[in-house]
C-alpha cells in the first residue's frame, strides 16, 4: 500500500461540496488548454469510456491521522490522451514540456509533468476516481488520486478542470491568457 494523505475527507468537507451532495447533481469537468478535443465529463462518463483501475492508500493527514480509502477510476493518462494533446507523439522531448494542471472546486489545485504519466517515462497510475470506498463520486465530482506520493498535497477532490499545455521554450510558465 502507498502512503499518501488527502486535502479533502468525508467528515470536513467544504460548504459548497455539501450543498452539491444536497442538490443530488451530477458534477462535471472540463479537459482544456493545448488540445485538439476539448471534453466535458462526470463520473458516470469516466466509468462508461474508460477501463477501471484501483488504488488502495493509506492517508496520513496531519490532524486525523491514518485513514485507508479505495479509490477506483480511469488512468489520467487515457482521459487525458482522449483530448488528443497538442504535442508530437513520436517526439519524447517534445512531450516532455507538456504540463498538467488540475483544479477542484473547493479552490484547491496541483501541477503535473506529462512526463510523469506518459507511459514511455514515470508510468505513475494517476487516477481521475470516479469511486471511493465503493461509492459512487457522481454528485462529489471526481478525485484526483496519485498513489506514488508518500503526501496528498497533489490529491485534488471535486476536479472542476483539467488543463494541459506546453511550457515555454526557456522553461518559463505558459501566458496568462492560456491557462
Amino acid at each position: 500500500m502507498t502512503r499518501t494523505s488527502t486535502a479533502i475527507t468525508a467528515d470536513r468537507a467544504p460548504a459548497a461540496l455539501t450543498a452539491d451532495r444536497a442538490s443530488g447533481s451530477a458534477r462535471s469537468f472540463r479537459v482544456h488548454g493545448e488540445v485538439a478535443e476539448p471534453l466535458t465529463l462526470t463520473a458516470a462518463e469516466l466509468r462508461a469510456r474508460w477501463p477501471e483501475h484501483r488504488a488502495e492508500v493509506v492517508f496520513h493527514c496531519a490532524q486525523s491521522g491514518p485513514r485507508r480509502h479505495t479509490f477506483q477510476g480511469p488512468l489520467l493518462r487515457e482521459v487525458l490522451a482522449a483530448a488528443e494533446p497538442c504535442f508530437d507523439p513520436r517526439r519524447r522531448k517534445h512531450r516532455s514540456r507538456f504540463l498538467v494542471a488540475v483544479g477542484g472546486r473547493d479552490g484547491h489545485h496541483t501541477v503535473l509533468s506529462w512526463a510523469e504519466i506518459d507511459a514511455d517515462f514515470g508510468a505513475a497510475p494517476l487516477l481521475l476516481a470516479t469511486r471511493m470506498d465503493g461509492r459512487d463520486l457522481d454528485v462529489d465530482g471526481c478525485q484526483l488520486v496519485v498513489p506514488t506520493d508518500h503526501c496528498g498535497a497533489r490529491y485534488v477532490s471535486a476536479v472542476t478542470g483539467i488543463w494541459v499545455g506546453a511550457c515555454g521554450r526557456d522553461g518559463a510558465p505558459p501566458a496568462a491568457g492560456d491557462a
